[in-house]
């Protein structure tokens, strides 16, 4: 494990210190910020950006938690042989920065592709999880028509039309509202956000192949499920049978599309906010 530290800036931001940890052969990078009880944010398909990685919605948690951003595998900081990428390797990666990090069992939230990752980290190793949250998140991709050509679609565009793949992606990951309300200049810097790169092209590959129906009866963690109600990526009727597969699970719809921490980040706080505090130890 290698550690370096940013320097806090003149704000009240606490430093970011980056480490690295080494899993089956990748070195897996991640962040921590703040102080307080932890909580990890597994990201979405992507290689980098503000909005894959957590950039603008992670502060909002570190004022009062220490806060945990790993780059799992095709991400860019973090190293690997470039094989292709299912849940369960992903899961090993997010277990190793738990336990790198040394804080204990974490409150644990995925969206998206880190959604199913999040929820087989809690079916294998429910010692590390106190709390999961879920958004955006879905059980099985093949099987389900609409999932297995939306994601086909991103390979496609992808690996032929690079320009496209940024259009579509921006389409269907915001509300038609949010888009028309930040206009053209608003939504043609959010395109190249998510270029599909290798790395990008790597985690559609895991979502073409999403199945964690046998791992969800395993959780125990008291949960939370997060569904987009404009969700036209992965539609909320999947994150309503997540809910539905996970006993004893909680449920809330917030009134947007797919990138829900980015159109209506305060919702989102607020209802991730809630739920970890009552559900406090």
């Amino acid at each position: 494990m290698s550690t370096t530290t940013s320097p806090a800036s003149a704000t009240s931001i606490p430093p970011v210190v980056a480490r690295t940890v080494t899993v089956a052969g990748a070195r897996v990078h991640y962040d921590t910020t703040g102080t307080g009880s932890p909580l990890l944010l597994v990201h979405g398909t992507g290689s980098g950006g503000a909005v894959i990685n957590w950039g603008q919605t992670a502060p909002r948690f570190s004022g009062s938690r220490t806060v945990i951003t790993p780059d799992l595998s095709g991400a860019d900081r973090t190293v690997d042989d470039g094989a292709p990428l299912t849940v369960e390797a992903l899961a090993e990666q997010v277990i190793a920065v738990i336990e790198d990090a040394g804080l204990g069992p974490v409150d644990l939230l995925g969206f998206s592709m880190g959604s199913p990752v999040s929820a087989a980290v809690a079916a294998l190793r429910p010692d590390l999880v106190k709390r999961l949250v879920l958004v955006a998140g879905w059980t099985y991709t093949e099987g389900d028509e609409y999932l297995r050509n939306n994601f086909t679609l991103w390979q496609r565009l992808g690996e032929n039309d690079p320009a496209a793949f940024g259009r579509f992606v921006t389409m269907t990951g915001f509300s038609r509202g949010f888009l028309n309300g930040i206009g053209r200049e608003g939504v043609e810097a959010l395109i190249p956000n998510m270029p599909p790169t290798s790395g990008t092209l790597r985690h559609v590959g895991v979502d073409r192949a999403v199945d964690i129906r046998e791992l969800l009866p395993r959780i125990t963690a008291p949960t939370l499920v997060i569904g987009c109600t404009q969700d036209a990526t992965v539609p909320v009727e999947n994150s309503r049978a997540l809910a539905a597969a996970i006993g004893g699970s909680s449920y809330a719809e917030i009134d947007a599309g797919h990138v829900v921490f980015f159109e209506r980040e305060d919702a989102f706080v607020a209802t991730v906010t809630d739920f970890l505090a009552a559900r406090a130890a």
